[in-house]
């Protein structure tokens, strides 16, 4: 295990207003063996922050860059096979994974700033 940013501590990631509301922005956290691949989703001032792996593959969630949020519901949507994950809990609500969890990350709010806080990299 490393932790995904060493002894460097929080990561900025990006301005809350730089993510509509109801809208998501991905991210690369890291290099090699550390790298990470994640998502921030966004409800108002309410930021949540999962990695960008399905459950039931372990593939990427999207298929167009920062479009993780279906539309209509505003639940997380795996495009691969449309299984639903509620946003504020990364819980699959409906598709192949149904019960199973998104990897959740510490995300929160500094200011407007959306700051990714220290975790370990399995």
């Amino acid at each position: 295990m490393g932790c995904y940013m060493g002894s460097a501590g929080r990561k900025f990631l990006c301005k809350l207003t730089d993510i509509d509301d109801g809208g998501s922005k991905g991210f690369d956290i890291g290099v090699g063996s550390t790298q990470i691949e994640l998502f921030v989703a966004r409800k108002g001032n309410c930021v949540y922050a999962y990695e960008n792996s399905c459950p039931h593959t372990g593939g990427p969630l999207d298929w167009t860059p920062d479009q993780f949020i279906h539309k209509e519901s505003g639940h997380i949507l795996c495009a691969t096979h449309g299984a639903i994950f509620r946003l504020q809990t990364g819980q699959c609500l409906a598709g192949p994974c149904t019960g199973e969890w998104l990897r959740a990350l510490p995300v929160s709010l500094d200011g407007i700033d959306i700051i990714l806080e220290p975790f370990v990299h399995e």
